[in-house]
């Protein structure tokens, strides 16, 4: 699979590469106190910061590690943020800037990317990974189907902080999956 070929749309929402162009609105979407609390993003997130996270998802997309694209619009081409999808764990990460928030963006773009998955990646389950205190991903996670999983949280450490993710799960409608 090469990433740069993947584009995903719902006609509202389009999931694409980033490129070099989306730089300056890297920073503003993720140039943010809640993402940098909530993800391993640098902070603060500036232009350097930016090209250094373009650098980093496109060698792991090379590296076959993940699938990293920007949300953005049908309207327009704008980022609004970021989706990613971890083939190591089959997990499902977002980002969407505050100016972009309470849209459904979020939502859609997880939808799509996990749909990409089980039917064009033959991934019969996907996970997310929430704090218990998210509650704007723990509404983003059921609006796009997702279930709470049995799973043992997963202990994260980060910028000095160490935290329980609990799992969700979603699966492919045929995979007969508990």
């Amino acid at each position: 699979m090469n990433a740069q070929d993947v584009r995903l749309t719902d006609d509202v929402v389009v999931l694409r590469p980033w490129t070099e162009d989306d730089l300056p609105q890297m920073v503003r979407l993720f140039d943010d106190p809640e993402i940098a609390f909530r993800t391993p993003v640098t902070a603060p997130f500036d232009t350097r910061a930016a090209r250094t996270h373009l650098e980093t998802l496109r060698r792991a997309q090379e590296a076959g590690d993940r699938l990293c694209l920007a949300i953005t619009a049908a309207e327009d081409d704008l980022p609004r943020g970021e989706v990613m999808l971890s083939f190591r764990d089959d997990s499902v990460g977002y980002a969407v800037g505050p100016a972009y928030r309470g849209r459904g963006l979020a939502a859609r773009a997880v939808r799509l990317l996990t749909t990409y998955a089980h039917e064009v990646l033959d991934r019969p389950r996907m996970h997310l990974w929430i704090e218990a205190d998210n509650a704007g991903s723990t509404g983003v996670a059921r609006a796009a189907g997702y279930r709470p999983g049995d799973a043992e949280p997963m202990v994260v450490e980060d910028k000095g902080r160490r935290y329980p993710l609990l799992p969700w799960v979603h699966d492919r409608p045929d995979a007969g999956l508990a």
